[in-house]
This record gives C-alpha cells, sequence and structure tokens, in this order.
C-alpha cells in the first residue's frame, strides 16, 4: 500500500488529477460528530406524532422535503371535504411544521456552528491537501470543505469555484445564486448537495457566513420559514438518488462533470458503498485512467477487503480499449487535517 505522497507523485504523470470525498473526510476532522450516515438516522421524533415517521416509511423516502409538502398536501385537501376531524388536519399541519424543526435539530446536531471550531492548523493542512488536485467533487454535505476553501491564510493557496455568484439584479444579497450559464470554470462540486445550498424553486441559492455574519442553524431555520430546503440527497438506496440527483439542473451538471473527468481519481474516505453505484458506475464507464483509493487502517481488514473486490470489478466492468489502472494509498498518511 502506497502512502498518499508516493501516490501523488506517481500521479504527475497525469495532466489532470481529481479528488472524490467520502464522509471519512469529515469524520478524520471531528470523529465524534461526523459519525453518521444520514440525518434521517439521527433525527428525533418523539415530539411528534408516530404518525409523522410513519409518513417516511410510507411513502419509502427518507427526504424530509418531500414528506413535509405531502402533509401540507393532505392538510389542504382533506381541508376542503366535509367531515373529515378537525383534530386529523390540525394534526397534519402539526406534524408538517415540526418536520422542520427536527431537521433542523438534526442539523445542528451533527455538525460544528461555525467555522471558528476548526484551527487554522486545521485548515491549513486541507488546503494544503486540497491543493493537490485540479477539481474536487464531494458525496459529503456538511460544511467543512467549504470552510476549508474559504479559509484566509497566509498557507497554501488553492483554485476553488464552487460555481455560485452574487444575483445580477441584487448584488447586496445575503446569498448567492448558481446557473450553468455561469460555471464553466466551477472545480468544486457537491454532487448530492450541501447545507448551505437551498432550493428556492426559481433558482438554487447559497448562504454563506461571509456575507451574513450567522451561524449555520440561524440561516437554515430562516430558509425553512420561507419553504426553501437545503439541497442535499438523502435517499436511501442509488437508483433513489440517481432519480433525485437528474431531476436538478445543478446536481446533473456535476454528474455530468464527473463522468467527463480524465486523467487520476483520487477516492478519500469512501468505502465504495452500494449505495452511491451510480457514481461507481459512472468510474466505469468514464475516462480515467488511474483510480487511486485511500484504504484506513490495516488493508487486509473486513471492510478493506470488500472495497478491494469492488475496486477489482470496476477494472474488470471497464472497456478493453480503455483499461483503468487502481492503486491504494494509506488514507492517514494524507493528514487531511493535520
Amino acid at each position: 500500500m502506497l502512502t498518499f505522497k508516493q501516490a501523488m507523485d506517481e500521479a504527475q504523470k497525469y495532466n489532470k488529477r481529481h479528488a472524490l470525498l467520502g464522509n471519512g473526510f469529515s469524520i478524520s476532522c471531528r470523529p465524534h460528530i461526523f459519525v453518521y450516515e444520514k440525518l434521517f438516522e439521527k433525527a428525533d421524533f418523539s415530539k411528534l406524532s408516530l404518525s409523522a415517521k410513519l409518513a417516511f416509511e410510507a411513502l419509502k423516502t427518507q427526504d424530509f422535503e418531500k414528506v413535509i409538502k405531502v402533509l401540507r398536501d393532505a392538510n389542504a385537501v382533506l381541508s376542503a371535504y366535509s367531515g373529515v376531524k378537525t383534530s386529523l388536519i390540525e394534526q397534519l399541519k402539526k406534524d408538517a411544521n415540526g418536520l422542520r424543526e427536527v431537521l433542523v435539530q438534526a442539523i445542528s446536531s451533527s455538525h460544528p456552528e461555525w467555522p471558528g471550531e476548526i484551527t487554522d492548523e486545521e485548515y491549513t493542512s486541507c488546503r494544503t491537501f486540497l491543493s493537490s488536485f485540479n477539481n474536487v467533487y464531494t458525496l459529503n454535505y456538511d460544511l467543512l470543505l467549504y470552510w476549508a476553501v474559504m479559509h484566509n491564510d497566509d498557507g497554501e493557496k488553492i483554485k476553488s469555484d464552487d460555481g455560485f455568484r452574487k444575483p445580477e439584479d441584487e448584488f447586496d444579497s445575503e446569498y448567492v445564486v448558481w446557473e450553468a450559464e455561469t460555471s464553466r470554470s466551477q472545480n468544486i462540486w457537491y454532487l448530492h448537495g450541501a447545507l448551505h445550498v437551498f432550493d428556492a424553486g426559481s433558482e438554487i441559492q447559497k448562504y454563506t457566513w461571509i456575507n451574513t455574519g450567522r451561524r449555520l442553524i440561524e440561516q437554515i431555520r430562516d430558509a425553512l420559514e420561507r419553504d426553501y430546503f437545503p439541497l442535499f440527497v438523502s435517499e436511501g438506496t442509488s437508483n433513489e438518488k440517481l432519480e433525485r440527483i437528474m431531476h436538478n439542473e445543478y446536481l446533473a451538471k456535476g454528474k455530468r462533470s464527473f463522468s467527463s473527468i480524465q486523467g487520476a481519481l483520487f477516492i478519500h474516505g469512501h468505502s465504495l458503498a452500494e449505495n452511491d453505484e451510480h457514481f461507481l458506475k459512472a468510474i466505469e464507464k468514464g475516462k480515467i485512467k488511474h483510480l487511486y483509493i485511500g484504504l484506513y487502517g490495516d488493508e487486509n481488514n473486513e471492510s478493506n477487503k470488500i472495497i478491494k473486490t469492488r475496486a477489482k470489478r470496476m477494472i474488470n466492468n471497464r472497456a478493453q480499449s480503455k483499461p483503468l489502472q487502481v492503486s491504494f494509498y494509506d488514507s492517514q498518511s494524507a493528514q487531511v487535517w493535520g
């Protein structure tokens, strides 16, 4: 198994080097906070009716936005019918509003509240790591990547562009917006969305600390009050995630960008899990020549054996005219956060 430096030195023969970040990127920064898979699993439904949580099962989703919308629609429709118990209508309204607060609390309990909780030394190490890549794609929806690329210090300067710009007609706006036409130089992609990115219907908005001076929890609560939801893919299966991605212009363009990259790709902090098959298959069908996969701990432990098996299948699934080479490196040797 290579060290990260050995892998990066070897990858210099390729014109382009890219990174795909998984949850291990965040766990290595704050293990006690980021050891979780989905916001749904962190959510506390105890103050709502039992039916509120069962609604997720009935709709076969873990998407808060979808359930809240259905509850509100049901409330509106049933209100138009005579004979429907007022208590049911009120419960639907109460649960819809309550789920918004459950979402806010789940997010706030799973995330540092402000950038200053990460030290300058940690930011410097992370920026050095990120500076190795032409494009950075992340499957995480936390703010650590955003905070790292925005952190100002005397350390490594990195090229970062997430595609968001000031609105032309509201230059003093508290948020920035993403448009496909202005994202040609974009090299930071949140493939599953992010907590600071909101679907406002007519536009994709990103809320920033710099523009507002307000903490994450406050901005999310205010956005939810206006029925703007964080854009993140929380569905359970790969097919469900892919369906959500392809119905959103920002997410769909991110997937197209990822599918088109060439050269070397470093997968860091990701277990090649089945629920992210849509991106693993994109690698199989893509143009990447060399895949470097970070392994945590003993390279022969059970979880790393599973990763190696999936990597071998990726090699075998590649067209013979575009062979894929795979190498493994010690992810801890990257010292992403120092």
